[in-house]
Parts: C-alpha cells; sequence; structure tokens
C-alpha cells in the first residue's frame, strides 16, 4: 500500500511550474499500476514520506537518509552519460555553497556507475563537487522514489517529506528555485 502510495500520480491536480519542471501538486489516488511519484500541495495533506536509504559514497561510507534528518535535502538522481545531469552540476554546486551553512544538503545519487567512473567524471568537472555523490547500482532507490528518467530531483523538508519533484535539468541557482528553498529553510 506504501508503494502504491509513492506511485500515486495526481490527476486534476494543482500544478506550479518554476525554473522548468519543478512541481508542486496535490496527491490523487490513481488506478494501481500509475507512473510517477507526484508532489502535492502541503497546504492540502501533509508530505509523502520520502523512501529511506542505506548507499555507499565514493569512500564505500554508508550514507542514510536518517544521517540528514532536519536538513533540507535536495536528491538527484543523476549518471555521466546523461548530458543534462552533467551540466546541472555545477549549478548544484552553486546552491549548496550558497545554503549549506543554513541547513541545505545536496546529494547526487548515481544511477548504474561505479565510483572509479563517477570519480574521473567528477575530476574533469571545473569545480569539483563537495556535496556527497552516493551509488545506486541497481537502481532500487530510483525505483522507491518512481524515478522513470535522468536527471529526476526531489527537495526534501527537514522532517524528511517530498516537497518538490523536478525532471529534467536545470540550473539550481535559479532565482524561483532558490525561492523555493529558502521556504524550506
Amino acid at each position: 500500500a506504501q508503494q502504491d502510495a509513492h506511485r500515486a500520480q495526481g490527476a486534476g491536480g494543482q500544478h506550479h511550474h518554476v525554473g522548468g519542471d519543478v512541481e508542486q501538486r496535490r496527491v490523487e489516488a490513481r488506478p494501481a499500476g500509475a507512473d510517477g511519484l507526484e508532489v502535492h500541495d502541503p497546504a492540502v495533506a501533509p508530505p509523502l514520506e520520502a523512501p529511506a536509504f542505506s548507499l555507499p559514497d565514493m569512500d564505500d561510507a554508508i550514507h542514510t537518509l536518517s544521517d540528514y534528518r532536519g536538513k533540507v535535502v535536495l536528491l538527484n538522481f543523476w549518471g555521466t552519460w546523461c548530458p543534462p545531469c552533467r551540466r546541472e552540476m555545477p549549478s548544484m554546486q552553486r546552491l549548496y555553497d550558497k545554503y549549506r551553512d543554513r541547513g541545505l544538503v545536496v546529494i547526487a545519487v548515481n544511477q548504474w556507475e561505479d565510483a572509479e567512473l563517477v570519480f574521473e567524471f567528477t575530476g574533469r568537472l571545473s569545480v569539483q563537487p563537495t556535496f556527497p555523490i552516493l551509488f545506486d547500482r541497481e537502481s532500487t532507490l530510483a525505483e522507491a522514489y518512481g524515478v522513470k528518467g535522468l536527471p529526476t530531483t526531489f527537495l526534501l523538508d527537514r522532517q524528511g517529506g517530498i516537497r518538490f519533484r523536478a525532471i529534467g535539468g536545470r540550473e539550481f541557482d535559479h532565482p524561483e528555485v532558490e525561492a523555493l528553498i529558502e521556504g524550506l529553510l
């Protein structure tokens, strides 16, 4: 039942597009098998609880969602082979630099790749990421979040509720995206 709730898709919900495909949407049940995870207006109902995770980073240290309880979390699913994923990485670092002292954590969850390949990729970036890069090698976490394509990004509130979902690449330090984050900090 909880998995079905995570896969519930908004039908006729209120849409609010900001800085691309960032959405805030009310969740309404649809028939079983509905694709995707829709995010809702917290004024209508409490946010969906983000699925827990326990994933390794490049040094094999394990990170869990509960490690970040009390923080606002930008959770980005990506791959080095994905052009929009590669383009948005610098803006995620700029966003992290600007807000980390106020309680924002950026977590990049790589799909299907190994640490050596990701290390090589990050070494070629003009600014190396200082936020955690985790590995979802079997894509089980992406499945739990209903990710259907990359990049897909979720913004979690301090209580671990999913507040926004963004599908596709974007500049995360765009003023309208920053306003969403400011509202949660």
